[in-house]
């Protein structure tokens, strides 16, 4: 191959290509030598304040918090190696803890809880090599908020259900409504998913281990989409291991009530989670130097989890309040979730979030779902209190 000579104005670039130099001429006035964008700018100590202090009063979600130092330290620090290949220490013993910790054989560290969840039902749903369906509470995550991705993953058809109790499903619930008989008119249940806390609320475990038996004997699959499953342990007590058990597999989400800044895990048997790996892969999320990520979500485990029964106490606090002010909750509150009425009551849920807004600091609450985290404040209740009080006292002066 012959390269023309550069011309006068001109400047080259070598790079080798399949053993051979090739020189590449670019434009005049062309300095490739230099950055592409200006340089990355610092925060400053006010930056941080304000960003820590909005969070210490949002009650949007648990999904809000930000890392802690401990976390941002060990991301600094964190021995990086490309996970993809399964090269790196860290995120292998990391992984390994959560399978221990969990009662399964493998771990596997995702990007997010919907992939998380999504990848294990796709497997499940592959296993069964022709029209199946996956039966779920209606109120569940992976039928409401994850775009449709059983159907349009798994080509999977979704049986919901609502449970006669209004709290969970039990196993009648799940006899009533899934399709264990082969009819060429129906696709038939292959997977239960379920979900553990729903909404903040526990299911209770005996039910859980009822429906597993059952859904055993007819040769389904069992998903638990644990995304706050860390909150039900700290309020029941129960170990991980024991709350996993029923299941085949399982989603844990570290960046919800633990506040890792990225991630879930999927647990299970090997032979699936290996699986996992190679579909994660198809589906775009290899990830390479992963060290950063797994070493936020071991400090957020080993740091986190002992706080999250104090923000279940801060929403029993709030809920009681709330009660006492004649405001109905909607749903039980059982961890660190309020679901409230406010209308119903006669107070304007828009105006409680303009006032709140308009504190300083400013809180954040979005009617009719209020979720404390551990980072919110101690006092969080009592601002809100003061809201109420306020809205109270202008509606006299009225």
């Amino acid at each position: 191959m012959v390269y023309h000579p550069i011309k006068t104005g001109m400047r080259a670039v070598s790079s080798a290509v399949n053993g051979m130099v090739r020189e590449t001429v670019l434009p005049a006035g062309v300095d490739v030598t230099k950055p592409l964008i200006p340089p990355l700018r610092t925060p400053t100590a006010a930056d941080n304040d304000e960003a820590y202090g909005k969070l210490a009063y949002d009650l949007y979600s648990d999904t809000v918090t930000l890392p802690t130092e401990a976390m941002r330290k060990a991301m600094a620090e964190a021995v990086c190696a490309d996970e993809v290949h399964q090269v790196h220490p860290p995120t292998v013993l990391f992984q390994e803890q959560i399978a221990q910790l969990t009662g399964k054989e493998a771990a596997l560290f995702m990007p997010s809880g919907t992939l998380s969840n999504q990848l294990a039902l796709h497997l499940h749903i592959l296993q069964a090599r022709g029209p199946a369906s996956v039966l779920c509470d209606q109120r569940a995550h992976v039928y409401q908020y994850e775009t449709g991705g059983m159907a349009y993953h798994s080509r999977a058809a979704t049986q919901t259900v609502a449970p006669q109790n209004g709290h969970h499903l039990t196993l009648e619930d799940v006899q009533e409504h899934a399709i264990v008989e082969e009819d060429q008119h129906f696709a038939t249940t292959r997977v239960v998913s379920l979900e553990n806390t729903l909404s903040g609320t526990v299911f209770p475990q005996d039910e859980i281990v009822r429906i597993s038996a059952w859904a055993r004997e007819h040769g389904l699959a069992m998903h638990l989409d644990g995304a706050r499953l860390w909150n039900a342990a700290a309020e029941t007590g129960l170990p991980l291991s024991e709350l996993c058990a029923p299941f085949d597999t399982v989603s844990l989400c570290l960046s919800k009530g633990l506040g890792a800044p990225i991630g879930s895990i999927l647990v299970g048997p090997r032979a699936m989670i290996d699986r996992a790996r190679k579909f994660r892969k198809l589906f775009g999320a290899g990830m390479r130097q992963l060290g950063v990520l797994t070493a936020a979500a071991h400090v957020a485990v080993h740091d986190t989890f002992p706080q999250l029964r104090r923000t279940h106490d801060l929403a029993r606090r709030c809920a009681r309040m709330l009660a006492a002010r004649g405001i109905p909750l909607t749903v039980p509150c059982e961890t660190n979730m309020v679901w409230f009425d406010a209308a119903a009551a006669g107070y304007d849920p828009d105006e409680i979030s303009r006032r709140a807004e308009a504190l300083d600091p400013p809180m954040t609450i979005r009617c009719p779902r209020m979720v404390f985290h551990y980072q919110i404040r101690d006092d969080a209740v009592e601002r809100l209190e003061g809201i109420l009080d306020a809205m109270d006292a202008a509606k006299k002066t009225e």
